[in-house]
């Protein structure tokens, strides 16, 4: 159920990072509205997670789910830049997050 958290954490990351900057400087209302939910949201069930796990590939994974999520929507739906080195680059980081999560845990 812990990963389960950080999974949905990691997703919502990639929300709020999105909408950071959808939000242009926390100018625009509701793209800086929803940056907040996603943000609160994806701390909480971050911190949620954090009882039951270890803090290192927990983080991890949190982050490496959200920054992929976040430059996969960015080049799907963003018009950021797409590249084989990005692609691979993105894959590897992933790769890494599946790493560490293997890596087991002892809680």
């Amino acid at each position: 159920m812990a990963w389960l958290l950080v999974i949905v954490a990691g997703m919502l990351e990639t929300g709020f990072a999105v909408c950071l900057k959808l939000s242009h400087g926390f100018t625009r209302l509701w793209p800086t509205v929803a940056f907040c939910v996603f943000a609160l949201g994806s701390f909480g069930l971050l911190t949620l997670s954090l009882k039951k796990l270890d803090v290192g590939p927990a983080y991890a994974v949190w982050t490496g789910i959200g920054a992929a999520g976040t430059a996969i929507y960015g080049m799907i739906f963003l018009g950021d830049l797409v590249s084989v080195l990005k692609i691979i680059s993105i894959s590897l980081v992933i790769m890494g997050v599946i790493g560490l999560q293997l890596s087991g845990s002892t809680h």
